[in-house]
């Protein structure tokens, strides 16, 4: 059976302002100290069970040059380029569509995000070996679930049934829950029945498309129109035509929240959707202040800070728990507990119609 990756590459990384820009957003970036990029390595980590001929990338068509630049052995064929942001639904779907046409209705899709980190990669190939397993049968759709360490707000969740089931180690999905507020979060850690929603999906090209077809019906009927003329003369002409009039939906929503035969498979493996600059102390060394500092810094009674300095020196006295970060034409100055409000920096240059610092 032939196992394929797609990886899902076409988000802006608007919480990583003023690094990450429209023109090159956060997949493409090097957020730790090996230099490798967010997209890099999530192709190297799957090199143990993923031949690279049989990766694909569904991007923006903007950033089809970033991808080629920065993953020089994959096929160009293998570049799937979006000519407008649909949500992941529609990109699923699409790649669905095009691994079938390629290979078969059997064909194993692992679908990522490109812009996560994994900590433990032995473990994490293993976790996906256990769900190509349960998705090899019928047509079952299997989901990655990060068991929680703390009563996180910012991620959805995943309840599960603890019942024994004919699938070593996976367990059937109860139901998906959106973004909780801290009390009810709190309630799903300290039940031990519910998972951080990764994100992460293994499943047979049929059997997505199968229930793309019954939940969107609409958006199947132009999936499949695509689909047809991939390998031919008017491929890009018809995804141009086609895909942009497609319904914006997630996969959860459209399809996750509403399927049967939905298992998930506990993962432990040091996993991080690095989803704003506070990740970065945690996927980085910290000084002995509790500082993460890169580039040229000088800090003084500085602490619990991240620094991320650009040409110029950056001086820090007094700071405790904010983000700096320097770049060529714009720096960021926030404390800590508003780092997800990075966002609306983006959403003012927008209406003062400063499009040249989004």
């Amino acid at each position: 059976m032939k196992i394929t990756a797609v990886i899902m590459a076409g988000g802006r990384g608007e919480r990583f302002w003023p690094q990450s820009r429209v023109n090159r957003p956060k997949q493409f970036l090097s957020l730790t100290a090996d230099g490798e990029t967010m997209i890099q390595k999530t192709v190297t980590r799957l090199s143990s069970l993923v031949d690279i001929e049989d990766v694909f990338i569904v991007t923006n068509k903007s950033y089809l040059d970033l991808v080629k630049e920065q993953l020089p052995s994959l096929p160009e064929e293998n570049i799937i380029a979006e000519p407008a942001a649909r949500n992941t639904a529609p990109c699923i779907g699409l790649a669905a569509g095009i691994i079938r046409k390629k290979y078969d209705d059997d064909a194993i899709m692992l679908v990522l995000p490109s812009d996560h980190l994994i900590k433990f990669n032995a473990m994490f190939v293993d976790i996906l070996k256990q769900a190509i397993k349960v998705a090899e049968d019928n047509k079952n759709l299997v989901t990655i679930g990060i068991t929680p360490t703390y009563p996180e707000t910012g991620y959805g969740y995943i309840n599960f049934s603890s019942s024994d089931t004919e699938y070593q180690g996976a367990y059937e999905v109860v139901r998906f829950v959106e973004k909780p507020d801290i009390d009810r979060a709190k309630q799903y850690v300290s039940s031990g029945e519910y998972l951080w929603n990764s994100g992460m999906f293994v499943w047979k090209a049929s059997s997505i498309l199968a229930n793309i077809e019954k939940y969107l019906p609409d958006m199947y009927k132009g999936l499949a129109k695509i689909s047809e003329t991939y390998g031919t003369e008017t491929f890009e002409e018809t995804l141009c035509n086609i895909f942009p009039q497609l319904k914006s939906e997630s996969i959860d929503f459209g399809v996750m929240e509403r399927a049967d035969d939905i298992y998930t498979i506990p993962g432990n493996f040091g996993w991080d959707d690095v989803g704003s600059w506070l990740a970065l102390e945690r996927i980085n060394p910290t000084n002995e202040y509790g500082n993460m500092v890169k580039g040229d810094v000088i800090s003084i009674n500085t602490k619990n800070s991240t620094i991320i300095g650009g040409k110029k020196l950056i001086a820090t006295i007094g700071l405790d728990d904010l983000i700096v970060v320097d770049t060529d034409d714009a720096i960021l100055i926030c404390s800590k507990d508003s780092s997800q409000d990075v966002k609306k920096v983006i959403e003012n240059l927008k209406i003062c119609n400063r499009n040249e610092l989004v």
